[in-house]
């Protein structure tokens, strides 16, 4: 894909991106796929997949006590939780606004290991990793940001959040889905918005302006962005998904050069 060729203008020492279409198969690649970058927040649905399959099998419930009296295993994932940014201290009564927080997917990994006497790290491993060959990720900290990964690895996880095979398709939609629709809240780098829609570990695109997707991608578009330069979406109008990975922590530079990216490489696959 030729629109692929745009992060070569980017301000970054090494990027690499790639497009995966919804039945797994490649649309293009650019990069250094096999470069190992740091996710940050990128970590986070890989985490919070991970608690799915948890959930699918039974070893945790959404809906189960989990995090500051009053949560669920639902409102940590979907940041409704009420604990602050990055320390373990409530702000809000569960459920009544979204508060982005790291802390809260560290006391949700916290949660699942004690639920299966698994260290999150080996469960993450055992549940998600190891199944979709994504040999080349790793989890070294914290489950909200200390992810490492390659494009090649995290295109077979977009492979998976189109068609999923670990987890069913009915929690594969209400992942992807609106929990707890109309509550305010601040998307990192972008300031509070209204609503400040997220599914399960995954962020919602909606009507969200601005954003770090493009112009064109549809309300149903969902993923997540991290601080180190990295980001992965899934578009399912478009029937693809596209990641892109760099070493320049995110700022003015991404906010610029990302939804134009995005955007073109949209108009790419629409084109027959």
């Amino acid at each position: 894909m030729d629109s692929l060729r745009m992060i070569d203008t980017w301000p970054v020492t090494t990027a690499a991106a790639a497009v995966v279409r919804a039945d797994g198969t490649l649309a293009g690649t650019h990069g250094p796929q096999d470069h190992r970058f740091h996710l940050a927040s990128v970590t986070k649905p890989l985490a919070a997949y991970a608690v799915l399959v948890a959930v699918e099998e039974g070893a945790v419930e959404l809906d189960e006590p989990a995090g500051p009296p009053g949560a669920t295993v639902r409102d940590l994932l979907a940041h409704t939780s009420g604990l602050g940014f990055d320390e373990a201290r409530v702000f809000a009564a569960p459920g009544n606004r979204r508060l982005y927080s790291n802390a809260g997917f560290e006391a949700l990994a916290d949660h699942l290991a004690k639920a299966t006497d698994i260290p999150f790290a080996e469960y993450l491993h055992e549940a998600v990793l190891v199944p979709l060959g994504m040999t080349s990720t790793t989890l070294d900290g914290s489950a909200a940001k200390d992810g490492r990964s390659t494009a090649a690895d995290l295109t077979r996880f977009a492979a998976e959040l189109q068609r999923p095979r670990l987890i069913s398709a009915g929690l594969h939609a209400e992942a992807t889905s609106v929990v707890r629709p109309g509550l305010k809240g601040v998307l990192p780098g972008y300031g509070h918005q209204n609503p400040n829609d997220w599914g399960l570990g995954l962020e919602i695109r909606d009507g969200k302006s601005p954003h770090w997707t493009g112009a064109t991608s549809s309300p149903r578009a969902f993923g997540h962005f991290g601080q180190s330069g990295t980001f992965l979406w899934v578009d399912p109008d478009a029937g693809a998904a596209c990641v892109a990975l760099t070493d320049r922590a995110f700022g003015e530079w991404a906010a610029e050069v990302w939804p134009v990216f995005t955007d073109a490489v949209l108009a790419e696959l629409r084109r027959p």
